[in-house]
């Protein structure tokens, strides 16, 4: 389930990266208000809304069941390598060696923290 809930954060990022990549090439250009209007009423971001309140009902359930400090060292973990795994084979962003280094760092020193930290 919390692979499930990173899934759906990374899918509803993505989905909003897309929509508002589109808004930026709309002719005329949008800007300000107009902006706003088109972003909140476009499908693609409705859908990634949705996508992420169901990721949110998912998310009262873990939390239900594990400890937060746990689920949320396990979900963060994930998301920071496989949010830069999909820009990079969708949007072809990329990373250097040092900023792969920082986020497996980031990743393995907080799932360290959480799961072999003693209870308080």
């Amino acid at each position: 389930m919390i692979l499930f809930v990173t899934c759906s954060t990374l899918g509803s990022q993505l989905l909003i990266k897309h929509a508002v990549a589109r808004l930026g090439t709309r002719d005329p250009v949008l800007r300000g208000f107009d902006w706003i209007v088109a972003a909140m009423t476009s499908p693609t971001v409705l859908l990634a809304i949705a996508v992420q309140a169901v990721g949110f009902v998912v998310w009262v359930v873990v939390v239900s069941r594990v400890k937060l400090g746990v689920a949320f060292a396990l979900s963060g973990a994930f998301f920071y390598i496989l949010m830069a795994a999909a820009t990079w084979l969708l949007y072809g962003e990329r990373l250097t060696m040092g900023q792969w280094a920082g986020i497996a760092l980031i990743s393995a020193g907080v799932l360290m923290v959480s799961l072999l930290g003693q209870p308080a």
